[in-house]
């Protein structure tokens, strides 16, 4: 749907975090490889693709599964979940996790010119910590986890969820998300977003994934151009990349 302005309101922007916002993603990876060291397991970069964008219940079922699978060991998912989480907000704390370069910018700029919200595979207490710590909470009419949802990506159920939450008009123009991931993107589309792909150079997305989006960014710098052309009255062309 073309964001043609005839409703009187731009459409909706909703982002990702791990590595659309801050440099995250490898502290994930890190925690689940401590976790399962503690267990003499060997966690993989294949185990880290196969999980991103899962909720916290569903990576933390998978992690205890491949503990118990590699080693015999029974470890609780819920005992992965604290611990990793744990991991995670002490790693923030330390000032681990930055924002990215243009992060700050993409959003500020982003939250002027419409509402924004965010979508993320993130544990609430993780969201929060980062947008606390920067600056940024108020700046987001809603934030979702996808532990908060049936299903995390690229199930569409997080997207579904902000959307729900963000009430933007049926008949109003087609709500924006901005992703780094191959799950991530598949989230999105599924939640029939326009999506801008900012792919993450360490977990980059397959060529599949890339092909649903309307954009792929080459640095944030890139992505708020796009959407401040997506957002203006009359629209951005679907193929201006």
């Amino acid at each position: 749907m073309p964001n043609d302005g005839a409703h009187g309101s731009p459409a909706p922007v909703v982002f990702d975090l791990d590595g659309v916002l801050v440099h995250t993603e490898h502290l994930w990876e890190e925690s689940w490889a401590a976790h399962c060291a503690e267990h003499g397991v060997e966690w993989t970069r294949a185990d880290t693709l196969r999980v991103q964008g899962m909720s916290s219940p569903e990576w933390s079922r998978d992690v205890a599964d491949a503990v118990h699978e590699r080693s015999g060991v029974r470890v609780a998912p819920e005992q992965v979940l604290r611990s990793c989480v744990a991991h995670m907000r002490a790693a923030l704390l330390e000032g681990r996790g930055p924002l990215l370069p243009g992060a700050r910018e993409l959003v500020t700029g982003t939250a002027a010119l419409t509402t924004v919200g965010l979508a993320s595979s993130a544990a609430r207490p993780v969201i929060d910590t980062v947008l606390e710590r920067e600056g940024l909470a108020a700046l987001f009419t809603t934030t979702v986890s996808s532990e908060e949802v049936a299903r995390g990506k690229p199930s569409p159920d997080v997207y579904t969820e902000a959307l729900r939450r963000l009430a933007p008009p049926d008949d109003g123009p087609c709500p924006l998300a901005v992703e780094d991931s191959g799950n991530g993107l598949r989230a999105a589309h599924a939640a029939g977003l326009r999506v801008v792909a900012l792919p993450n150079p360490d977990y980059p997305p397959g060529e599949e994934a890339l092909a649903l989006a309307e954009h792929v960014a080459s640095d944030h710098a890139d992505a708020a151009a796009h959407l401040r052309r997506a957002l203006a009255p009359d629209g951005a062309p679907p193929d201006d990349t």
